[in-house]
Order: structure tokens, then C-alpha cells, then sequence
């Protein structure tokens, strides 16, 4: 019970939320209409239940009027019922994918919201795969949410509606046994009871461990997939090493584990599906036996006894809601665990900050400071640390040092993205600023808009575009800006460096980030992009990191950050600084 409460306050928690939204009144709308619906072909199943005593006494007395005059209630009761399942059915779906639209989008703001995404990579959280949890688990979380409840509302209206006919069949239809009447007040109700509680007993000890298994399949499954991706999007490099072999290798081990947890799915649903389905053969023929003595001694009329039959199997179904619905409940409480998961890790990325000592953000003045700063690798150990470094608006920084000594992470604290340290940043306010990595990321779609990524497509005319392609040295792509591809595989890697500093020029930030930036260039076209981005971009401030001497000479400042962590400053303000670990 204590797990039965817990799952029922997570589900509460994910799905409530909907129908306070902003789209709650068509959510709720539906969801009434398709419960009442649900209770109309209960109450159609128990006028069924009450013809069958008709049809079939009708038949036993060879009375043919009677006979004629049920079939036509059968046809109309049949075709009321046939309409009513049609269009429940219809806005059971229609209210699914409302439901999953609002699920996802809000999923998606939750995850992407303030780099919350990254920090969830950062924290090593239990997460895993969170584009299944967002498609798959919110898909099957709404289905099968709907389902099983609507499911178990039929179970209970179904069995406090044909308990009462059970019982008062006991009284017409008593405990016959060796020419004698034994008066037990609804026996045909606790022949029911007792029945689904030996099966629904039975049904949980064989198929409870289905439950974690399907919960690992789902994690197996997404494991495997996230690899086939990683190795699509990695082919080139996996082609020059000639790691076909390895992959392969590394992939089937991964599939290996989603076959051998399936096996063990199929040995337990085996077992499973051997009880439920003799317990439903059994269910059928059960209720017949109980009161056969009855009707053989003339006690009852046959109507009597297919109503019995009828009434028993429906209070049977009803009490036996888990049994046959047990593989869903499984699956629907590994699906539920998951995305719990996902939000216990969205939750913990977005309160780290306020949690654990962070570095803090501040918006004021007119330039970059460092304040206090010392920059941690998530585990705690000391990366960077400065007293007090400042940035002056339009100067030009060249930032160096030896690989692992905390740059590209120096430049992540500054972004607000690393919040492992103590010390404040302080960036001044409505500045823009824009980092450009050494592997920039351009979106799959229409070349214009991978271009002025993350503007909308319409904050720069195709004029503008092209200008800014033709400026960085790309002058076949300017042709092209309607063109849909995926640009980070088809361009080589040069080329992408130039299609940021486009991006750069077009967006005309106050602090420009370049963290080797254009270090797959050749030196004369390093100088001539850096010579562009003096002119063009004049009032920017502009801070890189690199390896090459031959930057020094756009930079009227250089900044050194050495093994023993101290950071030098040449040709300017010098910054005191303390010491830190290498990467």
C-alpha cells in the first residue's frame, strides 16, 4: 500500500498539472465527456445483463412475440453501444494528444530552460536518455495514464452496479447441495470476491518482478539507440580510424543487454500469461457450476442462469481489474519511475546554484569582473581562481595556457552556464554576449536559419546573410541560404568556423568569446577574419583563446594561465590571482 501511495502522488504530480493549465478547460471538458461515456456502456451493460434473463427465458418457453421484441432491444442497445465506444474512443485520442502536446512542450521548457539541460550532464544524474523520457515515456505515460484509469473507474462502477444484481441472484438461485437449500446471503457475490482474490494474489507474486525488468528494458533500449546515434553522427571519424570493428563490437554488447533482459521478460510473462489465461478460462465456466445444482433441481429458469453467468463474469472482471491488466500496470510504473527521474534531475540542475556553493551571476557596471572567483571542477577540486580580473568594454583579450588549465571553463563561468566555484561574475547590464566554441553547432534545417541560430529566421534578411557569408569567405554558400541540410557533417570543420564568425558579425555582440574559434584555419586567413572582426564589430569586446604567436597582434592584452594556476597579464592592468588545478 505504502508503494501503491506512492506511485499514485508521483502520477498525481506529473499530471495534474494539465488540467490546471492554460488548456485546462478543453482537458477537463474532454476527460468528463469521455468518463461519462464510460459510465453510459456500464449502465448498458447491466440493461444487457437483464435482457439475456429475458431473451433466454423466451426462448425456453418457445414464446416468439417475446423473442422478436428482444432482438429488436438487442439491436438498439447493440448500436447504442457501438456509437458510444466509437467516439470515446475518439476523444480518448483527441484528449491524448492535448495532453502529450502540453506534456512535451512543457518538458521541453523545463529541460532547455537556463542551460538546465547542460547541468544535468554536469551532475552525472540518473537521467539517462532524457529525448525517450520527452517521446516515449510522455507518449505512453498520457495513453496508458488514460487507459488504466478509465480502466479501473469501469471496475468499480461495473462492480458496485453488479453486485447488486449478484446478490439478489443469490436468493433465486441458492447454495444447492445434496437435495438441500444452504441460505447464504450473497453467496454468488463471495464466490466472486473470493476467486479474483486468489487470482489477483497469485497474478502479483508471479508477475511482480516485471515491473523493474521492463523498467531496465526501457533503459537498455534507449542506451542502444543513443550509441547508434552517436556512431551516425560520428561516421566520419569512426571511417578515418577505421573503427567500424570497434563500434560494432561496443554496439552489440549494448544490444546484447536488451536481448538478455528480454529473455528474462519472456520467461516471466510466460508464467504470467499461463495463470491469467487459465484463470479467465476457469472465470468462464465457474459461475455455471456454482449454480448448476440450482437449475438442474428446477430451482431457476435457464434466463436465470445466463443472467447469473453474465452478471458473476462482469463482478469477476471487475475484481479481477489487476489481473488482467498487470503487464500494463508494469510498464506504466516503469514509464512513471523514469519520468520521475527526469524531473528529480531537472529539479536538482535548476537548484544547484541554491544548494551548493555557486558561482553567482550579477548584472551592473560597464565591464566584466571577476570578483572572488574560483572556478571547480564538479567533483570540487580547484580549476581557476582570481581575486580580481576585470574585462574593459572594446579591449582585446588573448587568453593562453597549456591544455587542462581551466580556459574553455574559465569561459563557461562567464557565459553563467558553470556554476561549480564560489565568487561572482559580474557582466554588465542588457550587454550581449556571445561564446563561440571551437566546434560550433549549427541546427538541421534551411542554411539561412542555421546561420543567425538562436535568432529567429526573420531578425536577418537574406541580404544581410549573404553580406556576412561573403565577408568570412564562403562566397559558394551565399547562393545556397534556402538550401536544407545537416551542416555540421557536410562542412568541413574550417568552414564551420567561418559560418560562426558570420553568425557573429550578424548578431553583433558586445563581448565576443572565442575559444579557438579559428584554430582550424590557416594562419592568413586567421589574420584577415580577425582583421573583419575589427572592422566590422569595432565597439565589441573581444576575448580568445588560443595557441598561435601570431594572435598577439590583435590583442592589446594577454592573459596567461599557467600549471600552477596563476594568470599573468601582459601589455595591461595586471590581475592579482590564486592558484588552481589543472583540468
Amino acid at each position: 500500500m505504502k508503494n501503491i501511495s506512492a506511485t499514485l502522488a508521483i502520477v498525481w504530480r506529473i499530471a495534474a498539472p494539465y488540467f490546471r493549465s492554460e488548456d485546462k478547460w478543453a482537458g477537463r471538458g474532454l476527460l468528463a465527456v469521455v468518463v461519462a461515456m464510460e459510465l453510459v456502456l456500464v449502465a448498458i451493460n447491466v440493461l444487457l445483463n437483464q435482457w439475456q434473463n429475458r431473451f433466454y427465458s423466451a426462448l425456453q418457453a418457445y414464446d416468439l412475440p417475446e423473442f422478436i421484441k428482444e432482438v429488436w432491444i438487442f439491436l438498439g442497445l447493440a448500436f447504442t453501444f457501438v456509437a458510444l465506444a466509437v467516439y470515446k474512443l475518439y476523444l480518448n485520442q483527441w484528449l491524448q494528444i492535448r495532453w502529450r502536446q502540453w506534456l512535451t512542450q512543457h518538458y521541453l521548457g523545463e529541460w532547455l530552460d537556463g542551460a538546465t539541460h547542460y547541468r544535468m550532464q554536469l551532475k552525472g544524474d540518473a537521467a539517462d536518455n532524457p529525448d525517450q523520457r520527452v517521446t516515449e515515456d510522455v507518449k505512453t505515460f498520457v495513453e496508458q495514464t488514460l487507459t488504466i484509469g478509465l480502466g479501473l473507474l469501469s471496475s468499480v462502477v461495473t462492480l458496485a452496479s453488479f453486485v447488486v444484481i449478484l446478490w439478489g441472484l443469490s436468493y433465486k438461485a441458492p447454495l444447492y447441495l445434496y437435495g438441500t437449500d444452504i441460505v447464504v446471503p450473497g453467496f454468488l457475490v463471495w464466490c466472486a470476491v473470493a476467486y479474483a482474490i486468489a487470482g489477483t494474489a497469485l497474478t502479483h507474486w508471479i508477475g511482480s518482478p516485471l515491473i523493474n525488468l521492463n523498467f531496465e528494458q526501457q533503459r537498455f533500449e534507449a542506451d542502444f539507440r543513443f550509441n547508434l546515434i552517436r556512431v551516425r553522427e560520428n561516421s566520419e571519424q569512426i571511417a578515418l580510424l577505421k573503427g567500424e570493428n570497434a563500434e560494432r563490437g561496443r554496439l552489440l554488447q549494448r544490444f546484447g543487454f536488451v536481448i538478455g533482459n528480454w529473455y528474462e521478460i519472456m520467461r516471466r510473462t510466460k508464467r504470467l500469461t499461463a495463470f491469467t489465461a487459465s484463470y479467465g478460462q476457469a472465470a468462464t465456466i465457474f459461475p455455471y457450476v456454482v449454480v448448476a445444482p440450482a437449475y438442474f433441481a428446477k430451482r431457476i429458469q435457464l434466463g436465470d442462469m445466463m443472467q447469473t453467468g453474465s452478471a458473476f463474469g462482469s463482478v469477476q472482471d471487475a475484481l479481477s481489474f489487476f489481473v488482467t491488466a498487470y503487464r500494463s500496470l508494469a510498464e506504466w510504473r516503469a514509464v512513471i519511475a523514469r519520468l520521475d527521474g527526469f524531473e528529480m534531475s531537472v529539479a536538482s540542475a535548476v537548484n544547484l546554484p541554491a544548494h551548493e556553493p555557486a558561482i553567482a551571476l550579477e548584472v551592473a557596471g560597464r565591464r566584466i569582473d571577476l570578483e572572488q572567483l574560483c572556478v571547480n571542477l564538479p567533483n570540487g577540486t580547484p580549476l581557476v581562481a582570481a581575486k580580481a580580473f576585470t574585462i574593459q568594454a572594446s579591449e582585446r583579450v588573448l587568453v593562453t595556457g597549456p591544455s587542462g588549465s581551466g580556459k574553455s571553463t574559465l569561459f563557461r563561468a562567464i557565459a553563467g552556464i558553470w556554476p561549480f566555484g564560489t565568487g561572482t561574475v559580474v557582466v554588465p547590464e542588457k550587454a550581449k554576449l556571445m561564446m563561440l566554441p571551437q566546434r560550433p553547432y549549427f541546427s538541421v534545417g534551411v542554411l539561412h536559419d542555421a546561420v543567425v541560430y538562436p535568432a529567429a529566421p526573420s531578425a536577418f534578411d537574406a541580404a544581410q546573410v549573404r553580406d556576412a557569408l561573403i565577408a568570412v569567405g564562403l562566397p559558394d554558400l551565399a547562393g545556397r541560404l534556402d538550401e536544407d541540410g545537416h551542416w555540421n557533417r557536410t562542412l568541413s570543420l574550417g568552414e564551420q568556423q567561418r559560418l560562426a564568425l558570420a553568425r557573429a558579425l550578424l548578431h553583433a555582440p558586445d563581448y565576443l568569446f572565442l575559444d579557438e574559434a579559428t584554430a582550424s584555419l590557416d594562419e592568413p586567413s586567421e589574420a584577415r577574419l580577425y582583421r573583419l572582426l575589427a572592422e566590422r564589430l569595432p565597439h565589441a569586446t573581444i576575448v580568445s583563446i588560443g595557441h598561435r604567436s601570431t594572435l598577439d597582434a590583435f590583442h592589446s592584452r594577454k592573459v596567461a594561465l599557467v600549471k600552477d594556476g596563476a594568470i599573468h597579464v601582459v601589455g595591461g592592468e595586471r590581475a592579482a590571482a590564486e592558484p588552481s588545478a589543472a583540468r
